[in-house]
């Protein structure tokens, strides 16, 4: 038995706290693995070990082939417009001086603008004809009442007719730098 140096009381052997004034007591009387600490240390040291050798043992299985098989990585980015499109390419120009949706086709386009048709139709055509002049091809305006897909009560200043989602995504960037908001939207009959 020992006695707590704080109060006096007397104290068993290993143990940690004073049980009357509760001060932690001397490690004299401890075990000597817990105070010292090392018997962590040793444990991560010989596991840094096992994985140091079971990395150099797969290092040297994977590098011992002497067939170098070729790697082909994909990469993402926009898709490509095909050189034929399923859906006839609007008229370049109608009686307004922009392209016009095809009568009765289906398919996506990019939404440069959706103005209100109270402001008129003329707001839209001057969007539609600004567009066509920064270089943006195939650019026209709708009618978006016309249209299942779209929200009605809006000019809708397009640029492009694409069969696919992913192609209408590929014209994307070009239109942005016309409109931040251009979107791509399906044009449904």
């Amino acid at each position: 038995m020992t006695a707590c140096p704080r109060c006096g009381e007397p104290s068993a052997r290993r143990q940690e706290y004073c049980l009357e004034c509760g001060v932690r007591l001397p490690a004299s009387g401890l075990d000597r693995r817990r105070t010292t600490g090392t018997g962590w240390m040793a444990r991560a040291a010989i596991a840094a070990l096992v994985a140091l050798i079971g990395g150099a043992a797969a290092v040297a299985v994977a590098g011992g082939s002497r067939s170098d098989p070729e790697v082909i990585t994909a990469t993402g980015g926009f898709a490509t417009v095909p050189a034929a499109s399923t859906l006839p390419s609007p008229a370049d120009t109608g009686p307004s001086g922009v392209s016009e949706w095809p009568p009765g086709e289906d398919g996506w386009t990019v939404a440069l603008a959706s103005l209100p048709q109270t402001g008129g139709r003329t707001v839209a055509l001057a969007r539609a004809r600004k567009a066509r002049t920064r270089g943006l091809s195939q650019v026209g305006v709708l009618d978006s009442s016309r249209y299942a897909s779209l929200h009605p009560g809006y000019w809708i200043v397009f640029t492009g007719v694409y069969s696919s989602e992913a192609e209408a995504t590929s014209a994307l960037e070009a239109a942005r730098r016309f409109s931040r908001t251009a979107a791509v939207r399906r044009v449904v009959s």
